[in-house]
Formats: structure tokens, sequence, C-alpha cells
């Protein structure tokens, strides 16, 4: 499986339910990536979408403990294991905190957008930089938006 993330300088991926700070670019590209391919995510990282709908062009696998939950357009999981055995592996594990924590062990690649400044958070990404099971593979040029400037890079895990 695949991660995808955005994190500050800190590893921080968000702030009260919401992103540290919007940008066009990365939520392109984020699009690009994952487009065609199941996504899993948590039930607050849903709240976060437009209306708290799922993704279109995506299945979308939610996790929650809640079993009375359900979501139109959407298989809800309610244990990891569930979500490993219903899940392909070219899923994208999408966030957030615990989601990530939780499938980082059994996923191989991360795509992880890092952005130069620092956010107030509440919400961390696992910093792969300090994990020896991870390695970055690529490193893009920074490029800066509307101010805010960042990069992208895939880590991949050692074999």
């Amino acid at each position: 499986m695949n991660l995808i993330a955005a994190v500050d300088q800190n590893w921080a991926i968000g702030h009260q339910n919401r992103l540290l700070v919007r940008i066009s670019a990365d939520l392109k590209r984020f699009k690009a990536l994952t487009m065609g391919h199941p996504v899993i995510l948590g039930r607050k990282t849903l709240e976060t979408f437009p209306g708290g709908r799922p993704l279109p062009g995506r299945e979308n696998y939610i996790l929650s403990t809640n079993r009375a939950f359900e979501v139109e357009n959407a298989r809800v999981l309610h244990t990891m294991g569930e979500a490993l055995a219903a899940c392909p592996a070219d899923a994208f594990v999408i966030g957030g905190e615990s989601v990530y924590r939780a499938l980082l062990g059994v996923c191989d690649t991360a795509y992880v957008t890092k952005i130069h400044a620092a956010y107030p958070a509440d919400a961390w990404f696992p910093n792969l930089d300090a994990l020896p099971d991870w390695v970055c593979s690529t490193e893009e040029p920074a490029i800066v938006e509307n101010g805010v400037t960042f990069h992208y890079t895939v880590y991949q895990r050692k074999k």
C-alpha cells in the first residue's frame, strides 16, 4: 500500500481537523496520484471533505469504530484487520494520524509533500526521516505558491 500526506517541518499534518495550509498544486498532485486507486481514511478525515462525502473516482474505505456509522458510496470498516483484508495493494492511506500510524507497517511507498514552515498542530505524520526502515528515494526542487514554500518527496520502505 501507499501513504500520501502533506507535512510541515515538524511532520505535523493538521490542526482542529483541518489541513495546516491549502496548497492548490499539492491538492492537484494528490488527486492525480490517487485517482482510480482505493483510498483508506478515518471518519474524521472524511468529515473534512466537501459535504463530508467520499472522494469521487476512487473506492473509499472509511475506518470507524462506530458500527452504526454508514456512508453512501463508501465501504465502512471497523477494524484494521478488516481494512487489511478488504483493501487492495494499490490503495492509498490518506489520513488521519491514527490511520497513518496503524497502517504504516504495511505500506511500501509514501508520497510526502514537505512544507517549509511550522504551523500550530494537533495531528502528526510519522517522521520517516527518523525511522530506519524508510529512505527518501526522490526529492524534488522547492516550489512557492502564494507565499508557501514546499517540495515533493517519495519515501520507500527498505527491503
